[in-house]
């Protein structure tokens, strides 16, 4: 779990592999940077003598770091409990989109020190994948995340979990079940393509259009954590989540809808005055969106920043 060295710079360059392991295991980018920094407060914490004996500092950080991350997860359900509508992990922008002309937004450069700059983009991130690990208990997620993403041995993962490495094994394949039941997601360029074909509708207030978009049992998710307005429980069913739309089309003059990467894949980004207010992620498969997540909750999008 991670490289030997004891010197301050082989020990600042495991933020980045921490930083991943921990939004993937607890879906906010807000929590992966304070589990990371308790992680590296805990290794300073040690007396030398004790960080001097432990062969590789990168093992010892992701053992931490998970462990650290396993209680949140517990803690999380109870709070979630009391969250205001439903619960949609954090987004994450693509900084190399938005530099493109008339596309300005976050700012910063790819190697700064925001934490949502170290994310790797690819499918273990995607929001419906992460929605998917967020059905998982906390010990099937860890398993399931260090085994199967990060391909830790279950040996190391056991000391995590305090288990044997056999019930990691049977935890990580339980999780891999939910994963398989979950549906594939079609081409990427297909998922562009009826991404932008929602903008447009969604523009126009084309209703039919937008029907003829969503699959016929398609979901809408909404999360605003009680801080902006939003449905509070999912809308279900095509033809209801184009009339929301189009009705949010009536109410929100000046909206600005941009194509937009969202944890790696095509979304929308709607911005007013400069400012990104809403992220949406789309689950799209045989040319229909069957899912749609959409994040307001302001506290959620400050990796999105805001227009110079």
């Amino acid at each position: 779990m991670g490289t030997v060295g004891t010197g301050a710079d082989a020990i600042a360059g495991e933020r980045r592999q921490l930083i991943n392991v921990a939004y993937r295991l607890l879906g906010s980018v807000t929590e992966a940077e304070d589990a990371v920094q308790d992680a590296f407060a805990r290794w300073y914490g040690l007396p030398r003598s004790r960080r001097e004996e432990i062969l590789s500092p990168g093992a010892w950080l992701t053992t931490v770091t998970s462990r650290i991350c396993l209680d949140l997860l517990g803690s999380a359900r109870a709070r979630r409990e009391r969250y205001v509508g439903a619960w949609l992990p954090e987004p994450l922008p693509d900084r190399a989109e938005w530099g493109r002309a008339g596309g300005a937004g976050p700012t910063g450069p790819a190697d700064s020190a925001d934490p949502a700059d170290q994310i790797v983009l690819d499918e273990s991130v995607t929001m419906a994948f992460l929605v998917v690990l967020e059905s998982m208990t906390p010990a099937e997620r860890v398993a399931f995340v260090l085994h199967d993403v990060f391909r830790y041995p279950f040996a190391e993962i056991a000391d995590v979990l305090g288990r044997t490495p056999a019930a990691c094994k049977q935890l990580a394949a339980s999780a891999r079940r939910r994963v398989g039941a979950a549906r594939a997601p079609g081409a990427a360029a297909d998922r562009a393509a009826v991404v932008r074909h929602v903008k447009e509708a969604w523009e126009s207030k084309d209703i039919a259009g937008l029907v003829g978009l969503l699959d016929p049992a398609a979901v809408m998710t909404a999360d605003g954590g009680g801080m902006v307005g939003t449905v509070l429980r999912p809308v279900e069913g095509g033809a209801r989540i184009a009339q929301y739309m189009a009705a949010i089309a009536d109410r929100a003059p000046g909206l600005e809808l941009l194509e937009r990467s969202v944890n790696g894949m095509p979304g929308l980004v709607a911005r007013r005055a400069g400012a990104v207010v809403t992220v949406a992620a789309f689950d799209v498969c045989d040319g229909r969106v069957g899912r749609i997540w959409v994040v307001r909750n302001p506290e959620k999008l400050r990796p999105w920043g805001q227009e110079g």
